[in-house]
């Protein structure tokens, strides 16, 4: 079993829904893995093969480096986060707002696909838009910033670009 295997859904009580993971979570949620590093041009997300467990890596990040600056993390979903509707996410609908990359065709390996909440509600689209998806926003990124506000709706995103264009 690799480190962080044990990372998985957990069974819960009899008759409970299953677990669902964000993967775009809290670092430093107890449960909380690494899903990627965001590197190359434009900080993409590269996917680990396997998870590791945040905890190991976040006291090596250097003093001042926020940890999304660098990584992606995975944790559960949880009913008190801002973008929870119901049993939805709203941030993947507000992502799915985003034009698909121009290779659509390329869906990047993710061990987290099997428990993903946005895999589970929106299916293969968000898995095209999901490396692109950074869990810090930069201020000067307008954008982004508006994607991670739980306040702007898809309407109000699909305006932006087509302005933008």
């Amino acid at each position: 079993m690799s480190a962080g295997a044990s990372a998985g859904p957990s069974a819960g009580a009899p008759g409970a829904p299953p677990v669902t993971w964000c993967p775009s979570g809290e670092a430093r949620a107890p449960e909380s893995v690494v899903l990627g590093v965001r590197s190359g041009d434009g900080g993409r997300v590269a996917y680990l093969a396997d998870p590791v467990p945040a905890s190991d890596v976040l006291g090596s990040l250097p003093e001042g480096i926020a940890p999304t600056r660098v990584l992606r993390f995975a944790s559960h979903c949880v009913s008190a986060c801002v973008n929870r509707r119901g049993d939805d996410c709203a941030l993947v609908e507000r992502v799915l707002t985003l034009p698909p990359p121009a290779d659509a065709r390329a869906v990047p390996r993710c061990h987290l696909r099997a428990k993903c909440q946005w895999w589970q509600q929106t299916g293969v689209d968000a898995c095209h838009r999901c490396p692109a998806v950074t869990t810090a926003t930069f201020q000067e990124d307008e954008l982004a910033t508006l994607v991670a506000d739980p306040a702007t709706t898809p309407e109000q995103l699909a305006a932006w670009i087509a302005a933008d264009d």
